[in-house]
């Protein structure tokens, strides 16, 4: 169970990265339809689409552990689509004013991420020792 602030920024979350999925698939489809354009739209679909289905499966996960693997998943999608985004720019497939909020709310996931996965591994390993009662 998720204690109350936690519930509410996990929710907060969950729209977050589902809004970011939204934005992402909005910029991709304005891509050029180039060979590269092309190639481009469909992996920053796929990945940021990914980020925000993956969050949510942390949500549900049964253990730590898995919890710890769903959330290294969610990371991962998040920096790839850091990647495409900035391969964007660096292509100038598109105005670097469209593409940096996206860029940088995805380097922002990323972040969060990243931080929730170190305190669930600190709380994992903090479990694994035994107390002084033991």
């Amino acid at each position: 169970m998720i204690l109350g602030g936690q519930k509410l920024d996990a929710e907060k979350l969950k729209q977050r990265t589902k809004g970011f999925a939204h934005r992402c698939v909005k910029l991709a489809l304005a891509l050029p339809g180039t060979v590269l354009g092309n190639h481009i739209k469909k992996q920053l679909i796929r990945c940021a689409t990914s980020v925000a289905a993956n969050y949510r499966a942390t949500l549900l996960a049964q253990t730590k552990a898995a919890f710890i693997s769903k959330i290294s998943i969610v990371i991962e999608e998040a920096d790839e689509s850091e990647f495409w985004l900035e391969f964007i720019m660096d292509e100038k497939l598109m105005a670097g004013k469209k593409v940096l909020p996206l860029f940088n709310e995805a380097h922002e996931l990323s972040s969060i991420f990243i931080t929730t996965r170190k305190t669930a591994q600190r709380r994992k390993s903090k479990k694994k020792q035994p107390s002084i009662e033991d």
